[in-house]
């Protein structure tokens, strides 16, 4: 059996565990020997990060050609219209070529927790709530996207990867899962063939969320 951690990594935290530039770090919520970032989430985007300590595991979630559905609330500036919806849902180009086609829909604004700090939104100007579903892991994609249809992202969640979601996670809490780590012959599989079964070994939380390790 593999460990994995699923986490939910608060706003402009690094998903990595050191930094010479002294910048919040995962070492600040959690320790965990021999684990490795499964995929990567941006400083300035939230929510779900998974963590093993299973190479075979880490490169079929973290490989782009695995093609694991990720999923992302996302606040945009602008009232999202029907043109917009559909530019996404069949894909955009941008500069380094046009994404796959993806799930897109409006959503009412979601139960999330405040962020720290918050948003800046402009009076004048309205919000909107899109929930995306992608198939690639292109670098800051999400907000790219909605860019290049008109509406800037304001504020990036990331809620599921894969079969893994983040359910009732505050920001800095985490908790470990053992599942069953993919076969040699994994490759030769079907993307995302790993089983689903998964045995919750604990519910780990830092202290109150968002609080950082001392």
């Amino acid at each position: 059996m593999a460990k994995l951690i699923v986490f939910n990594k608060p706003f402009n935290v690094l998903s990595q565990f050191t930094d010479d530039r002294g910048r919040p770090t995962l070492a600040d919520y959690l320790s965990a020997p021999g684990c490795r970032v499964a995929g990567r989430l941006d400083f300035d985007s939230e929510g779900l990060l998974l963590l093993t300590d299973d190479g075979r595991l880490q490169q079929q979630i973290a490989n782009p050609q695995n093609k694991l559905w990720k999923t992302y609330l996302v606040q945009v500036e602008g009232t999202l219209d029907d043109a917009a919806i559909a530019r996404l849902t069949q894909g955009v180009t941008l500069n380094d070529g046009p994404t796959l086609p993806a799930n897109a829909r409006r959503a009412h604004p979601p139960s999330l927790w405040q962020r720290d700090p918050p948003v800046r939104v402009r009076k004048t100007v309205p919000d909107s709530w899109l929930e995306l579903s992608i198939r690639e892991g292109r670098n800051r994609q999400v907000r790219r996207m909605t860019a290049a249809v008109g509406f800037p992202t304001l504020r990036l969640v990331r809620t599921t990867i894969g079969e893994w979601s983040l359910e009732d996670l505050l920001p800095g809490q985490y908790r470990e899962l053992s599942v069953e780590a993919p076969a040699m012959s994994a490759k030769k599989k079907a993307p995302g063939t790993h089983s689903s079964s998964a045995k919750r070994a604990s519910s780990k939380s830092p202290g109150s969320p968002g609080r950082r390790r001392k």
